[in-house]
């Protein structure tokens, strides 16, 4: 099972208990509907107080499997196809092939043409997207219902058809694609080398751990279009693939479909089961990277066993109570205490082998040095395996994994990754829910064993992450340096050569199956009322799963904050978070823990946010729990003084952050230092230092006042259940309500003006040309503007993408929009680009913008963006969470539901002279300004002849 931090949110949609149901081949089935050569190999049914996901699981004569489940609830279908294939199954010294050729499986097919996949899905109304790591390559969409035929067509032509397509100068542009991708993700990224400089120090060179997805730049350079077929024939066989089909479907047409397009694709090579490969150490490996980061950070990796190994659980179960949460042993050390501002030890498996991690980041004002900081941590470690774990760790531990798992099960998205990756790595689709079921009967001395056995004096990566020039820093001076990658000199074995496999097929398959009729999205049914003082509640009942999500709209934000609090409603709401009067921070995590339950404050710019997630039988005492935290805050002075260093220190690494400076140089040029808008939500550091205790009770007092506040309801309880549960948020009401004062005036816009943010040294430029534009609405000209650019930039294959990525190779991805809040928006063309093609990059960007405004579209172009759009809506209200955000809108906005049917309507009446009209009005030349974040000795040289204002831009904040 690969479980990586339990108590982080996600437990990659695993489960533990009521694990009744079971597993087998009804003997009765009726078998002889099956297609000729589908072979129905095993079930899952539905059973009462069961989670297991039912499923049919079925074999073609290829070795393909495909596994479908049903449900019926919205009008959409995921497709998922994995391929058990990722880094550890490359050559050494091809390392990064696995995700190349992920990007190269979208370059189309024999009957699908240069970037037509993206668009047929985009153009279905649907979504998609493929994904690499250490053990398997997995490509998904969801689209609408009646789509499943043509996806399925789509899936086979690029598993049997892909290499009839391939050429060299689609290899050269994705191979440049994933080069700025490494740069953007990676090299350009803070604390973005740590993965790759770990996995080196903790396996040996020739072990496929060693090497991170992303892959090496000269092996990148060193592989040529030959190497990319033999990769495909090797791995990219159907007997090497589980294609996974869930949600709204009929089951014989399904089969039947799948048949057609895939039945005649050849098998590949044989693909033997992995043997897990785990590592020991001889000695303890400190490493030390100097990194342009603001602050050190410590990080510890022990090797540990494999997934699906009987002491996995234990050791997630000692990872847990040493570092999983605000009760945690690490926590109290190093957080409570001030001298850290983050910890966390998590244990995270994959096929090959497991490692178990901590990490933490000192607290400046306790000292920047690494060393007291592994000193407390090998001393709490030692610490709890004396005292041992206590029973409520292991209680809480279940609730989190039972929760996390009816919660990953509100999308059929969910349901059918868990069903994918169980079958691919371990055989068997409901493998993570039935492995986990070991933590309904695991005993606290359990994970003391597991540590005594893989942690005690046992030898670990000890890494130490420092700013540069700063090794005083360190942890411990560096022991270990990787080998050489000399693999020009190794003499490697030989490699069977592939032939290219033919497929026979008796029907066209360059004729792309017609769809039916699009799916009735049928919008949800809502219910309102009111209590007292003006606070509205609009519900709706959803009991596809036994939870409840309640979201509660506080009016103020950060639309409320004089200049000099800028960050106290960030700094108040994450206070908010913490102690209670009652109860300390670790207490109150504790409480919600054990229930499986989460409450969290967050600030937005017209509000504060309290979202209130539940399972439906510990919803009483999460409200509970809830009316503690709203009326009873504690505003500890310990808990200030943590929050406060957090903040500070997050704000010292988004400044490190290009694509950061970025988006704060577009804010404060467009809105300026008076307006909140144009600062960091949290506020500048001058102003978070001067903030104090005072100053959060006091906008608590003001601005917590539940007078006017919107209140959503998702979940399987009723209307009137839920109105008298939530009746104590009225003594919190007071009138008159909270309103907004008047804007600063915004500084005078200055077109035709080159801002540079200088970033020395930077691999990447971030480059933004934008202007002001309009304020936000749903069915006026904001709402028209975006469709507008929807062939301009909003979409994979829009124009400034396809130039950029596709054709110039010079970004990862390029995208335009309109960006806009009540009062105020603006348009943006963005992209992250190689460093030495800036300048270029300016210019194709508004030689785009300058084409797109003067020559309008073509009526193809009308066309997908009608389609895209309009069959977008079927995907909309399937999980409690968008249905959320849905009803919140209608509140805040004061809309009625048919804004929806006015918005197809607009679609469908747009035509291409109203495009160009808001072309004109919206992205005309005279307006742009262009703002660059990267190294500005190599932009100043790049962009002098532009005829542009050069002003250099300084948005460090110290």
């Amino acid at each position: 099972m690969r479980v990586n931090a339990f108590y982080s949110a996600v437990v990659l949609s695993s489960a533990i208990m009521l694990l009744s149901g079971c597993s087998l081949l009804d003997k009765d089935t009726d078998v002889a509907a099956l297609p000729a050569g589908i072979t129905l190999v095993d079930k899952q049914d539905k059973t009462p107080g069961s989670l297991l996901i039912p499923y049919e699981k079925y074999q073609l004569s290829n070795g393909l499997t495909v596994i479908l489940h049903e449900d019926n609830s919205d009008p959409l279908t995921y497709i998922d196809m994995t391929y058990h294939v990722g880094s550890a199954r490359e050559e050494l010294g091809k390392s990064g092939f696995a995700h190349f050729f992920e990007h190269m499986m979208f370059q189309g097919s024999k009957n699908v043409g240069d970037q037509q996949h993206f668009k047929i899905v985009n153009e279905a109304g649907g979504s998609m997207n493929g994904s690499t790591n250490q053990d398997r390559t997995n490509y998904y969409q969801t689209v609408p219902a009646n789509q499943l035929e043509k996806m399925l067509w789509l899936e086979a032509d690029r598993m049997g058809f892909l290499l009839d397509a391939v050429d060299q100068r689609k290899f050269e542009i994705q191979r440049a694609t994933v080069k700025n991708e490494r740069s953007q993700r990676v090299d350009n990224r803070p604390y973005g080398l740590l993965g790759e400089r770990v996995g080196e120090a903790l396996y040996p060179r020739d072990h496929p751990y060693s090497w991170q997805p992303i892959g090496y730049i000269e092996d990148l350079d060193r592989v040529d279009v030959n190497d990319l077929k033999q990769f495909f024939l090797r791995w990219y066989g159907p007997n090497n693939a589980t294609l996974t089909i869930a949600g709204k479907f009929d089951k014989s047409d399904t089969l039947a479909w799948v048949n057609k397009y895939f039945a005649s694709i050849p098998k590949g090579p044989e693909v033997k089961d992995v043997v897990p490969v785990p590592v020991s150490l001889d000695n303890d490996h400190y490493i030390t990277l100097e990194d342009n980061v603001p602050q050190p950070m410590l990080y510890m990796s022990y090797p540990t066993v494999y997934m699906g190994h009987e002491d996995e659980a234990p050791l997630d179960l000692f990872a847990y109570a040493l570092g999983g949460g605000k009760n945690s042993v690490l926590y109290k050390t190093l957080v409570e205490t001030g001298y850290a501002t983050s910890v966390a030890a998590y244990h995270s498996c994959s096929e090959l082998s497991c490692t178990f991690d901590i990490y933490t980041q000192p607290n400046p004002a306790k000292g920047m040095e690494l060393a007291p900081l592994l000193d407390k941590i090998n001393a709490s470690i030692k610490a709890l395996a004396e005292q041992g774990i206590a029973d409520s760790e292991v209680t809480r531990l279940r609730s989190i994994i039972e929760s996390s798992t009816i919660f990953g099960m509100q999308s059929v998205a969910g349901k059918a990754k868990e069903l994918a990756l169980g079958e691919t790595l371990m055989n068997d689709p409901n493998y993570l829910t039935k492995g986990l079921s070991v933590f309904k009967h695991m005993r606290a001395e359990e994970g003391v064993a597991g540590y005594k056995k893989y942690l005690e004096n046992k030898p670990k990566v000890i890494m130490s992450v420092v700013p540069k020039g700063q090794l005083q820093y360190i942890a411990h001076e560096p022991t270990f340096s990787p080998a050489p990658r000399n693999i020009d000199k190794l003499t490697l074995p030989s490699v069977e050569i592939l032939a290219e496999r033919i497929t026979q097929d008796n029907f066209d398959r360059s004729v792309m199956p017609k769809v039916g009729s699009n799916p009735q999205q049928t919008l949800p049914t809502l219910w309102r009322q009111s209590l007292a003082n003006d606070i509205q509640v609009l519900g709706t009942v959803y009991d596809e799963t036994p939870t409840v999500s309640i979201q509660i709209n506080l009016k103020g934000g950060r639309r409320v904050e004089s200049l000099d609090k800028l960050g106290i409603a960030k700094l108040t709401a994450a206070m908010m978070n913490q102690s209670t009067a009652l109860h300390s921070s670790a207490e109150l995590n504790d409480q919600l823990q054990s229930l499986g339950s989460s409450i969290n404050f967050s600030v937005g710019l017209y509000g504060t946010t309290i979202s209130v997630n539940s399972l439906s039988k510990n919803l009483p005492a999460t409200l509970a729990i809830l009316e503690e935290k709203l009326f009873k805050p504690g505003f500890v002075d310990a808990d200030f003084t943590r929050i406060k260093a957090q903040s500070r220190q997050a704000s010292l690494q988004n400044q490190q952050r290009v694509g950061w400076l970025g988006q704060l140089a577009t804010q404060r040029i467009l809105y300026g230092e008076e307006r909140v808008t144009g600062n960091p939500s949290s506020g500048t550091l001058k102003n978070q230092a001067t903030l104090t205790p005072d100053d959060v009770l006091a906008y608590y007092q003001q601005y917590y006042n539940l007078a006017a506040a919107k209140i959503v309801v998702v979940g399987d309880v009723s209307e009137v259940a839920i109105t008298t549960s939530l009746g104590f948020l009225q003594q919190g009401a007071r009138l008159p309500a909270v309103t907004y004062p008047s804007l600063a005036k915004a500084p005078l816009w200055q077109p035709n003006t080159l801002y540079i943010v200088d970033k020395p040294d930077a691999v990447q430029s971030v480059i933004k040309v934008v202007s002001p534009a309009i304020s936000y609405d749903v069915t006026g000209d904001f709402f028209k503007a975006n469709l507008m650019n929807f062939n301009l930039g909003g979409n994979f294959n829009s124009r400034l993408n396809q130039n950029l990525r596709e054709d110039k190779g010079y970004t990862y991805g390029a995208s335009t929009g309109f960006y806009a809040d009540r009062e105020f928006g603006y348009f943006s063309a963005s992209a992250d680009v190689r460093a030495e093609v800036t300048g270029d990059a300016i210019k194709e960007t508004l030689t785009e913008l300058k084409n797109y405004t003067e020559n309008g579209i073509t009526d193809s172009e009308l066309d997908y963006m009608k389609s895209a759009v309009s069959q977008q809506e079927a995907l909309s209200y399937e999980t409690p969470a968008q249905k959320s955000n849905f009803l919140m809108q209608l509140l805040l906005l004061d809309l009625s539901p048919d804004f929806v049917e006015q918005q197809a309507d607009i679609i469908q009446a747009m035509d291409k002279s109203e495009i160009q009209a808001l072309a004109k009005t919206y992205l005309s030349s005279d307006k742009f300004s262009v703002i660059v974040v990267g190294d500005r000795q190599l932009i100043e040289k790049q962009v002098q002849d532009f005829g542009l204002d050069i002003q250099v831009f300084d948005l460090l904040d110290k």
